[in-house]
């Protein structure tokens, strides 16, 4: 079982989110540090927010999109946005 650390980057949809997750690493011929990136969409049960620190894990195809669910928040966002 797959299971990542990212961070919340959408919550728009119902019953799901959009978690980015990160990574680095060094170029093997260039020796620089590059980061990558990549979006999953995952099912949000724990009701996550924008900006929260998630740990997700691979599940079961919940959709078409959707194969990953939020296991705990690790951090939750330091600064709420508010519309005003």
């Amino acid at each position: 079982m797959k299971t990542f650390v990212g961070k919340v980057t959408s919550t728009k949809m119902m019953k799901s989110a959009t978690v980015t997750v990160g990574h680095t690493w060094t170029h093997p011929k260039y020796k620089k540090t590059v980061q990558k990136s990549k979006k999953y969409i995952v099912d949000n049960n724990l009701n996550a927010n924008l900006g929260d620190t998630v740990e997700i894990a691979e599940t079961k195809p919940l959709s078409k999109r959707k194969h990953f669910a939020i296991i705990k928040i690790v951090e939750t966002a330091k600064i709420i946005n508010a519309a005003v």
